[in-house]
């Protein structure tokens, strides 16, 4: 555990999003990656150019709080995509290009996006792609020779029918039957230009299978995953729908949709007699359900699904659901984040008024009437409210095309990273800092991928050596449970890095907030990707406000290994103080009491004497 305990003047000071400016990012270039290139684990970014062939590095200075570039090299070809990632598995982050000649040559994937995805349980990254049919580019890098080839395609180990994916795609690594082991969502397209999607279930050395499928809504766009749902502790799916398209990418007659995933429900008792029920115990949740479904029926009797009108919240503007700006263009999900730390996912989107395009932040509300997302009786597990309120620097960019959540600066906050088309004279990136103040906790964790055996990875000559944070892992999956300060239990999931396609521009770890909590995290269960028996763990009495570094064993029978890093803050001085100062109080108080005992108890020792010598008389 460490900590910083100066006290630092406070570099923002308004209670709410504040414009933080470029912070280095200037120029003609667009973020299209996250991840930790140095492995100080300070989130660093990776930009390209307007040509689409020049990259450049950007690392994080926390002194400065500023992105200072790094390295900068060209590709011979038009990139459509980056997904960082530990594909040598010697904990450093390399770079999939793709659609570009590289210094490694792999079959092609034709041209949809391949998936990032540790088929086999070694915690290496292959990806599954297209070839006629699914196949799999099976890591086989010799780590310890540092040589070649990169990858060998195999045949897919999927028992069941397989689609034709879809391109643009939503495919996603995480779980879904709620057994702490990633699975695999895929979107098919079908005749007629429908689409649907597949569940593919993780089952460890026996491959994968097809666990459900079904129809997705006319008009569905990109396909966001995130606990949505009442503190249930299950993946859920939210997406907008819309009935047509413009050429600038703007949506019309657009819908949000919730598809909740329908699993066992947390239960209310921690006691064993709670097994006899239909539920998960707080201390067991990562139990499969075999039965865990998603039915998208439009239908009042169906309260697994909800779907409102994107006009409910934006009565004047139009949903922007594709980047036009990009050759070719970058699908915009509605990106979920919790930027109040209330345990409830919230939106980040863009709306268009004419041909201005402005970020918006949604947030999640408890249910009732008028409110957008529940029923006309105010009925519904969340509902959703445009927030309006200091955040007047967001809404002043007029010229967004892309919006992310990001942790600037790793401080607990969720900020915002606004990319924006330049027409307005101002830079092409802009950073909102996340300002207001909150009295609720937060909780950050990233699972490694088991590089250098867990401990110091070595240069290939020996001289240096440091920690394998840089590594991206995808397939990561987080529950919680905590006690609000009422003493009700709630329960959450989360993934790490489930989707990398089409610039997803998602952060290598994982950030969740914990809601108001007197306590200690009760359960924190991590799971991985391992072929092992036990491919999760549970982690007891976790410090909120912190960040957790899980080791997964990098062999069976091996044992897990964290890392707690406690954030400096600005309570922990004012905190140590109070401790301190407790302390002195304290000891005064019992060096007083001890004072007072020690002159009764001789005060009582001469009344005795005394006694006994008249006695004696």
């Amino acid at each position: 555990m460490c900590c910083d305990m100066a006290f630092t003047e406070e570099r923002f000071k308004k209670n709410s999003l504040i414009d933080a400016g470029t912070r280095g990012l200037s120029g003609e270039e667009r973020v299209i990656a996250f991840g930790d290139f140095n492995g100080d684990q300070l989130l660093d970014v990776l930009a390209i150019e307007d040509d689409q062939q020049t990259l450049t590095v950007h690392l994080w200075n926390h002194e400065r709080f500023v992105f200072e570039l790094y390295t900068t090299f060209h590709h011979p070809s038009k990139v459509y995509n980056v997904v960082p990632g530990d594909f040598t598995h010697n904990g450093k982050l390399d770079l999939l290009v793709m659609n570009t000649a590289n210094p490694i040559i792999i079959p092609p994937s034709g041209t949809v996006q391949p998936i990032p995805i540790d088929i086999n349980g070694d915690m290496r990254i292959d990806l599954l792609g297209v070839s006629n049919m699914f196949a799999v580019w099976n890591n086989t890098w010799d780590t310890e020779n540092n040589i070649g080839p990169m990858f060998d395609v195999i045949d897919a180990p999927f028992s069941g029918s397989q689609c034709l994916l879809s391109n643009p795609h939503s495919n996603a690594v995480i779980d879904l039957n709620g057994d702490c082991l990633a699975d695999l969502f895929l979107v098919c397209d079908r005749p007629h230009g429908y689409k649907s999607y597949q569940i593919w279930i993780n089952n460890k050395d026996a491959g994968f299978s097809l666990a459900g499928e079904g129809w997705l809504p006319s008009g569905v766009q990109s396909i966001s995953f995130a606990d949505v749902g009442a503190s249930d502790g299950t993946i859920d799916m939210i997406f907008p729908t819309c009935d047509q398209v413009s050429d600038n990418g703007f949506g019309s007659n657009c819908y949000v949709n919730i598809a909740y995933n329908q699993q066992l429900p947390l239960c209310s008792s921690s006691s064993t007699t709670a097994k006899q029920k239909n539920c998960r115990l707080p201390d067991d949740l990562c139990t499969a359900d075999p039965n865990f479904k998603f039915d998208l029926t439009d239908d009042a009797s169906n309260k697994a699904y909800v779907r409102f009108p994107f006009s409910d919240l934006f009565p004047a503007h139009a949903l922007v659901v594709w980047d036009a700006t990009y050759d070719p263009g970058v699908p915009l999900p509605l990106k979920m984040g919790d930027f109040n730390l209330d345990g409830f996912p919230d939106m980040l989107l863009i709306a268009a008024e004419s041909n201005t395009l402005t970020p918006f932040l949604v947030q999640s509300v408890p249910c009732d009437k008028g409110v957008a997302g529940c029923g006309k009786d105010g009925a519904g597990r969340r509902g959703w409210e445009v927030v309006k309120k200091d955040v007047d620097d967001l809404k002043a960019v007029k010229d967004a095309r892309s919006v992310s959540f990001v942790d600037m600066d790793e401080d607990g906050t969720l900020d915002i990273m606004v990319q924006r088309s330049g027409r307005s004279g101002s830079g092409k990136v802009l950073f909102v800092q996340n300002n207001f103040y909150y009295d609720a906790f937060f909780m950050k964790a990233i699972v490694l991928n088991g590089a250098c055996d867990n401990g110091w990875c070595y240069s290939s000559n020996g001289s240096t050596r440091y920690h394998p944070f840089g590594v991206s892992y995808s397939g990561a999956s987080y529950k919680y449970t905590v006690l609000d300060t009422s003493g009700r239990r709630s329960a959450a999931q989360f993934g790490q890095l489930p989707q990398t396609g089409y610039h997803s521009l998602q952060t290598p770890y994982s950030f969740f907030g914990l809601g108001r909590t007197n306590n200690y995290i009760e359960n924190l269960f991590v799971g991985s990707t391992i072929h092992a028996p036990e491919h999760y763990i549970n982690m007891e009495g976790v410090v909120p406000n912190s960040k957790v570094v899980i080791h997964p064993p990098p062999r069976e029978g091996e044992a897990w290994k964290r890392e707690l890093y406690l954030r400096p803050g600005k309570w922990i001085p004012w905190v140590t103080v109070t401790v301190i100062i407790g302390t002195v109080v304290m000891a005064v108080i019992v060096l007083v009491l001890h004072l007072n005992e020690k002159r009764e108890d001789e005060m009582e020792r001469r009344r005795i004497s005394h006694r006994i010598n008249f006695d004696a008389l």
